[in-house]
């Protein structure tokens, strides 16, 4: 796959400029929607949810603000990349490419709008008074993992939509379960002791519990979160790429 991405780079970098161009074409303020949007929502969320859960969470801006900005990544992420396939089948019908590549530019656009995100989050950090150190520098490690979930989320959910087309529904209802149970807005101490496990089965909240843990208690997490995700990335993206090789052939016949 890396000697494949390193034959066809011209046109992974041409497809990664156009997604990202096209997702802002003809809209007045262009990429501050990458900015706008998500601070919109974050004033939303704080406002209706503050009163109830602000009152008992240290920091409950940045609090909520990581979760928002965990969530949205893998939102957009695999949201893009379930209709990458669809949206270029007119290209990968008429020339031989590896179709993964569609997925992937989707990702790096994602990823940049991410980057983005980010920024204005560790500002936001700064204002709410919070110290950085060395351990943020270890943000790196859930950022990773969940850019490899996103792929491999990616690359089941684009192969499963050119057969069933009926999954960007299904999906659109699963995002909402994971909203819900990613703990974006509470906090979990709410929770029953014999319920809290359950929500480690999702690895949104496993990644947004990451970011909490380092920039609001300024701890490292256990070693079983790291291996938790570590074992979410590789498993997810695994399967992913099983089944682009497995049904890979089958992908012309159904655009």
């Amino acid at each position: 796959m890396v000697l494949k991405l390193q034959e066809y780079q011209f046109l992974f970098e041409e497809l990664v400029k156009r997604d990202f161009k096209k997702k802002y074409k003809r809209t007045v303020l262009g990429m501050l929607w990458s900015v706008l949007s998500p601070l919109l929502m974050l004033c939303v969320l704080a406002t209706i949810f503050g009163q109830f859960f602000g009152r008992n969470t240290e920091h409950y801006i940045i609090y909520l603000f990581s979760g928002q900005v965990i969530f949205n990544y893998y939102t957009e992420s695999t949201n893009e990349g379930m209709n990458s396939l669809m949206s270029n089948s007119h290209i990968f019908t008429k020339i031989n490419v590896p179709k993964y590549l569609f997925l992937f530019s989707k990702n790096v656009s994602a990823l940049m709008n991410f980057g983005i995100i980010l920024a204005i989050y560790f500002l936001f950090v700064a204002f709410d008074g919070i110290m950085f150190t060395w351990k943020f520098l270890c943000l790196i490690y859930p950022i990773t993992c969940l850019m490899f979930i996103n792929l491999g989320i990616g690359l089941i959910l684009s192969a499963l939509f050119i057969f069933f087309r009926d999954i960007q529904y299904l999906y659109r209802l699963f995002t909402q379960i994971v909203m819900y149970g990613s703990a974006i807005f509470y906090n979990v101490n709410i929770i029953p002791d014999n319920i809290k496990m359950v929500f480690y089965c999702n690895p949104i909240y496993v990644c947004i519990e990451y970011f909490r843990t380092i920039v609001i208690n300024n701890t490292i997490p256990s070693a079983n979160i790291h291996l938790l995700l570590a074992f979410y990335a590789i498993a997810l993206f695994s399967l992913g790429c099983y089944i682009y090789k497995k049904y890979n052939y089958k992908f012309l016949y159904y655009v």
